[in-house]
């Protein structure tokens, strides 16, 4: 087999096309507190962390506390838009199905979030058992606590993993991991030239904008 031994999927915006949705109900807490932030300031700024990262970078740059009603409220609106319209990432069904080789998922979202996510779009049974959760760990994206964990759990070495990922964040705590990346831009929110520069310039492996094309990418690494 070429290529990498394991692959670790990000969730939100690789496995499912979930950020826009997040991204609006997040706004929406945002602006019941009092501050309204512009579409591209929040992705910039959030994209790929977790709650509990987002929650102090708002206190520290916003002075926006978010205590645990607001969150149980946010969770709870989430959590009902993706009942409703999260939908898996085009081509991801065809691209698991052409693997080769291990994988996992390690997503910055909480355990009930990632199942819910998967269930809701038809790629649990993919994943049962291979979930991992920022929760699990000290430190979220971008420090590589998560993917080292992930790796250790599957019982591979960083140096044979391969780590698919649309954030910032993501590929800076692949890296920092010492695994191989793939920038996927193929979500609806990271088609924008802005997007992709941002992941361009963390000089990932590979930018892949169709997911179908993930094993035979795979076997080049």
């Amino acid at each position: 087999m070429a290529g990498p031994a394991l692959v670790v999927f990000d969730c939100d915006g690789v496995l499912v096309d979930s950020e826009p949705l997040s991204m609006r109900v997040l706004l929406q807490t945002i602006e019941a507190k009092g501050v309204t932030l512009d579409l591209a300031t929040a992705y910039a700024r959030f994209l790929g962390r977790s709650l509990a990262s987002i929650c102090r970078d708002l206190g520290e740059t916003d002075g926006i506390t978010l205590d645990e009603a607001d969150l149980e409220d946010l969770r709870r609106r989430l959590y009902a838009t993706f009942r409703a319209e999260l939908r898996p990432t085009s081509g991801i069904h065809e691209a698991i199905a052409g693997l080769d080789r291990p994988f996992c998922v390690a997503s910055s979202s909480q355990p009930e979030r990632i199942e819910l996510s998967l269930r809701t779009t038809g790629l649990w049974t993919y994943f049962e058992g291979r979930a991992f959760s920022a929760t699990m760990v000290a430190r979220g994206k971008p420090a590589p606590d998560l993917f080292e964990h992930a790796a250790r759990a599957m019982g591979h070495g960083p140096e044979h993993c391969v780590v698919v990922e649309d954030s910032p964040a993501g590929l800076l705590a692949a890296e920092a991991a010492g695994m191989r990346t793939v920038a996927y831009v193929g979500a609806s929110h990271a088609k924008s030239p802005t997007h992709r520069s941002a992941l361009e310039r963390l000089a990932p492996d590979i930018v892949l904008d169709d997911m179908r094309r993930l094993p035979e990418i795979l076997k080049r690494l």
